[in-house]
């Protein structure tokens, strides 16, 4: 028995959209057998990585054990690591600075913290630690990120500037703070959170460089769309990751967070009683998806999609 931890959606649309990001990430590793498009492979390949990011989501709003998310790191990094060996044979540099840098790019960026944190949380090997630092790069662009990749990597250069302030000053405010003013804080960055999500673009960005006023999957879910949402599967759960990567890396106090809707407490506490909000369910163990030893390429590709969705 386990306890839905995202009530927002019942149990059998976590596990409706579970099982169709199962299938439809073996479908696309079938399809990287076949010939291919290379001007679009590097990103179907980096979708397949980015599914992973989102089964580990999904499950844990599901209330999956937090033991088990961690099988998920490997795959995640191998696809990741192959679109980037993919994107080299035909992106060009400023592709490659549009898509990775974090100061331009708030997805990038909150994907980054959100695989920082969970690597921590979750004690994925140095070996795979240091595969994700290598895929992440921007060592010395942003201090509350690198300060919380330094918390396992000693010798992090740290930036002087927050890449993204709002909400993130939040976040390095409550980290900075006297010990007794750090739980109150913590707490008003992620009430704040979502909300602050959605706000202009930095004003110094190069005019051709593309403008981020919020993240991709910000409207994923909103008040008054409870009755469409379980039919498009898009939903993977609001989590504040940033919250408790911070937790981990600097011993906040996290007391006043416990119980609110955006915050995935049952991370820090594993084997616990879960911090949120319970409704008894049962859970059907997800079973893992390997990578292949030897990938080849895909064909007729979004006809194949098409059948696979």
């Amino acid at each position: 028995m386990i306890f839905i931890r995202d009530s927002e959606n019942s149990k059998e649309y976590w596990d409706k959209w579970i099982e169709f990001d199962e299938s439809a990430t073996k479908k696309s590793i079938e399809l990287l057998k076949e010939p291919s498009n290379p001007d679009y492979l590097p990103q179907f390949i980096f979708n397949i990585a980015s599914r992973y990011l989102q089964l580990i989501l999904r499950c844990y709003s599901r209330g999956d054990e937090i033991s088990e998310l961690k099988q998920y790191f490997e795959p995640l990094l191998y696809y990741w690591e192959l679109s980037e060996a993919e994107g080299r044979k035909v992106w060009e540099n400023r592709v490659f600075y549009t898509r990775k840098t974090w100061k331009i790019n708030l997805d990038t960026y909150i994907k980054c913290f959100w695989l920082t944190g969970l690597a921590l949380i979750l004690g994925i090997p140095d070996d795979q630690w240091q595969r994700l630092l290598n895929l992440m790069g921007n060592e010395g662009e942003d201090e509350l990120l690198d300060r919380v990749i330094a918390s396992r990597q000693k010798n992090r250069k740290i930036g002087t500037r927050i890449c993204h302030p709002m909400p993130y000053q939040r976040l390095l405010d409550a980290v900075n703070a006297p010990k007794e003013e750090q739980a109150q804080m913590l707490f008003v960055f992620v009430k704040n959170w979502y909300k602050e999500l959605k706000h202009p673009p930095p004003k110094d960005l190069p005019k051709d460089m593309p403008k981020y006023d919020h993240p991709y999957w910000y409207n994923y879910w909103s008040e008054g769309m409870e009755q469409t949402h379980p039919q498009n599967g898009f939903y993977f759960g609001y989590w504040c990751i940033e919250a408790v990567a911070a937790v981990k890396a600097f011993d906040l106090d996290d007391s006043k967070c416990q119980g609110h809707r955006n915050y995935p407490g049952d991370f820090l506490h594993p084997n616990g009683a879960s911090t949120h909000p319970q409704r008894e369910t049962t859970c059907i163990p997800v079973e893992p998806i390997p990578p292949p030893k030897k990938p080849g390429f895909f064909a007729k590709l979004f006809d194949k999609m098409i059948d696979a969705i």
